[in-house]
Parts: C-alpha cells; sequence; structure tokens
C-alpha cells in the first residue's frame, strides 16, 4: 500500500514538474492522463496473472474516459512516465517504456503489421522498448521491435524503424517555407489553369 501511495505522489509530482499550465498536485490530479497511468498499473497486474479480459475492460474504459489514450494491458511502463496532452497515444502489447519518459499526444508505439508479425516467433517481442529519460515528440510513430536508447529524442512528426541510439535525435524534416507568389506569378497560374480548362485537361 505504501508503495502504491508513493507511485502515486511521484505521478502527481511528474505532472507539476513537467506540465506548466498545472501548478498544484490537486489540480493534476484533473490531467486527462493520470486515469489512464493508474488504470493501466493495475490492467497490467491482471493481465500478467493471466486475467486477460479484466484487464482489456479496465483499458477500454481508459481510453474511454481519456480521450483515446490506448495503452495495452501487456505493456510494460517505467517510474514517473509522462503523457503530456493524452489524445489519441497508442503503446502496444510488448512495449517497454523506461523511467522518467515524456510521450505527447499522437504518438504511436507500434508493430510493423500482422502481416509480418504473424512470421515472428511465439512471444518474440513487436513493439518498441524506450530507454530511460526518452522524449517522443508528438504525432511521432515508433514501430516494430526497435529500441530508443537512454536520453534520445524522436522529434514531432518523425516515422521511426530502426534503433535509435542513447543520446541521439530523430528528427523529421522541418516545414519549408515558401514566399507568398506576387501578382504576376498568381496571374500566371491563372492563365495556366484557363488555358488546361479550355483544353479538356484536369
Amino acid at each position: 500500500m505504501r508503495r502504491t501511495i508513493a507511485r502515486a505522489k511521484e505521478d502527481l509530482a511528474v505532472i507539476v514538474a513537467r506540465d506548466p499550465s498545472t501548478r498544484t498536485r490537486a489540480e493534476a490530479l484533473l490531467h486527462p492522463a493520470l486515469p489512464a497511468l493508474w488504470a493501466h498499473r493495475v490492467a497490467h497486474v491482471l493481465h500478467t496473472r493471466g486475467h486477460r479480459h479484466s484487464a482489456r475492460f479496465l483499458a477500454y474504459v481508459a481510453r474511454a474516459v481519456t480521450g483515446g489514450i490506448e495503452i495495452h494491458p501487456g505493456a510494460s511502463l517505467g517510474r514517473r512516465v509522462f503523457i503530456d496532452h493524452g489524445a489519441a497515444v497508442v503503446i502496444g502489447e510488448t512495449a517497454r517504456v523506461g523511467d522518467d519518459v515524456t510521450i505527447f499526444h499522437q504518438v504511436t508505439l507500434g508493430a510493423v503489421g500482422w502481416w509480418r508479425d504473424g512470421r515472428r516467433e511465439p512471444g518474440a517481442r513487436r513493439h518498441p522498448v524506450l530507454g530511460d529519460r526518452v522524449v517522443i515528440g508528438t504525432n511521432a510513430i515508433v514501430l516494430g521491435p526497435v529500441t530508443v536508447g537512454d536520453d534520445a529524442l524522436v522529434g514531432a512528426g518523425s516515422l521511426v524503424l530502426t534503433d535509435v541510439p542513447p543520446g541521439a535525435r530523430a528528427v523529421a524534416p522541418a516545414a519549408e517555407i515558401v514566399r507568398r507568389p506576387s501578382a504576376e506569378d498568381r496571374e500566371d497560374a491563372a492563365q495556366l489553369l484557363r488555358a488546361l480548362a479550355t483544353s479538356g485537361c484536369w
């Protein structure tokens, strides 16, 4: 019981520390990720003890309550994991998440697909392993039995299909800034469109 209370206090402290919009532990109680993490801890114990249906039901309820945080009961989460915002986070069955990890919204820690996973040995890992102090940015996708090393950062919008070494950064290309077209450029484009329209080519 003491261990459970200590872990709960840690969770609240992490939310206050990593979410600038949350100033107190009382306010942290209303953070959307909290019920997902607490429900997962119970579901994971049920899952490891063979109560798979009860575990899945609890995970299903947590997903509905949290706006789409889907953590499979088989996944293993470390201490002080922080899921910011939370919407549309998916963590697969054989994923392992280390301590002090930060995961932003719309992140997927998934498998590569049943057509490939069906050929793996029974019990083989299908999902990623995240080391300690890893940060996974918004809308990042990490697929397959890859390992993201300690202190690594996966940038927003990245697709990761291979291992990321400790301390490394996996980043997606940044948006290209295109200048606003001039009036002359816009007229050229309009003339081209009219020419294509009159020739019947779209």
